[in-house]
């Protein structure tokens, strides 16, 4: 059976993806790009915002032109948090839980013949699937080591779309890494929908410093990061573990969403402004050379000129590297998007605009900083233009390189310019 797989959102979605392409190899099936001349086609959907909703929909109706006698399957957080509505929409056959895998793969073998099946998620126990062996990228891979959140900020739906935080066992997550390993892969990122809330629901419970720690002293990999962690889970004892590890990368990525404290009460957020002053304060002390990235939205409900105003002073007298700005999308079944106060339109693009700029100057002066430096590259491939090699130092930095080198390797370069935002360097040692 020839099988197109398309993902929409997060890592967390590109890791599940992973997953259920290799047991539907494992199956006998071929897997391919998402387009024309499939026998099945899944969608891997996103719920964070009603736009994902949409965009979903639209994936299915374009997979049933391309083939009207196509099974078509949704999974993913859209089929788990509104099985109903995805099931309303007629070019669907299939609406599916990505924890159903054996109903899945029967759907897609045509010996699984109910329409609807879902997990409660909010009820689900047991640590989230694992086992996938191939990536887009040839030379880094995610290893999902938690599922689910907990938290409920008013923005977001994926308590609801993910279910409850669940983790897996370490001695799994070693397990994995020796297999990636085998498998070729120099970098995995460790990920999570929580990540920092890690290992609380194990018995006995440990937490996330822990398994990082274990990581560090047995990890047959060159390198390893960590996804995303909020600053109330930056502690020192986890900063001082990257510091000391020749494994774990010195990058974190600390999304703060706002830089007001009304702002953040809105959100639900279980932090302030000083907490994230705090966090990156720590963070610079332990590892002052790591990259340092942050999430923001831009046109939260209520978020007034002044309220923005305190958010840009704060992220741009920060150290952060790089920004993701998100601008406000509402998303139905949210708190948020029953609150007042919804920002223009207009006004939220320009703020998200301010905010991209300010990231894209970060990101450059932090190159900067390595001018004359020697940085150690995983080299990934080339770049948009097919004309130079580039890759990812330690620290995030992503550098060009002057000459070819070999993929999947770990170089040592020196920088000695810069370009768009990117460090350039010319290869000494590999």
């Amino acid at each position: 059976m020839k099988v197109a797989i398309t993902t929409l959102g997060c890592k967390v979605n590109q890791y599940d993806t992973a997953s259920l392409a290799t047991d539907l190899a494992r199956a006998g099936h071929l897997v391919g790009e998402f387009g024309p001349g499939a026998d099945v086609y899944i969608v891997n959907s996103c719920t964070v915002t009603d736009r994902a909703d949409a965009e979903s929909r639209r994936l299915a109706r374009r997979a049933k032109r391309w083939n009207p006698t196509a099974r078509v399957i949704m999974t993913g957080c859209y089929a788990a948090a509104n099985p109903s509505a995805v099931a309303a929409v007629s070019e669907v056959d299939f609406v599916i839980s990505l924890g159903r895998r054996a109903e899945l793969l029967g759907a897609v073998a045509g010996t699984f013949d109910e329409r609807v099946s879902v997990d409660n998620l909010r009820k689900a126990e047991g640590a989230p699937l694992l086992g996938a062996e191939t990536f887009a990228d040839r030379t880094r891979a995610f290893l999902k080591v938690q599922d689910g959140c907990d938290l409920f900020c008013t923005f977001c739906i994926v308590p609801w779309s993910r279910g409850r935080s669940r983790s897996v066992q370490p001695r799994t997550i070693l397990a994995e890494l020796e297999a990636l390993s085998r498998r070729g892969f120099q970098e995995v990122v460790l990920t999570g929908i929580h990540l920092g809330g890690y290992g609380r629901d194990l018995q006995p419970q440990i937490g996330l410093a822990d398994l990082v720690e274990m990581i560090a002293e047995r990890a047959p990999l060159r390198r390893v990061r960590l996804s995303s962690i909020d600053p109330p889970e930056v502690s020192q004892r986890l900063l001082e573990i990257i510091r000391r590890s020749e494994v774990l990368c010195p990058h974190l990525h600390m999304p703060v969403q706002a830089g007001d404290d009304e702002v953040l009460q809105g959100m639900r957020r279980r932090y302030d402004r000083s907490a994230i002053i705090d966090a990156v304060a720590e963070i610079r002390r332990h590892l002052p050379d790591a990259g340092l990235g942050t999430d923001v939205i831009a046109g939260f409900p209520g978020e007034s000129d002044a309220h923005f105003a305190r958010t840009v002073e704060l992220l741009d007298a920060l150290s952060f590297t790089y920004f993701h700005v998100f601008p406000y999308s509402r998303r139905s079944g949210t708190t948020a998007a029953k609150a007042g106060g919804h920002v223009p339109k207009a006004t939220i693009a320009a703020r998200a605009q301010r905010l991209r700029k300010i990231g894209e100057r970060k990101r450059a002066a932090f190159a900067a900083q390595f001018l004359g430096e020697r940085l150690q590259v995983l080299v990934e491939g080339d770049d948009a233009n097919g004309s130079r090699r580039t890759g990812y130092a330690r620290n995030y930095v992503r550098v060009m390189l002057t000459e070819t080198a070999a993929v999947n390797r770990e170089v040592s370069v020196r920088v000695t310019g810069l370009r768009g935002g990117c460090a350039e360097g010319v290869v000494e040692s590999a």
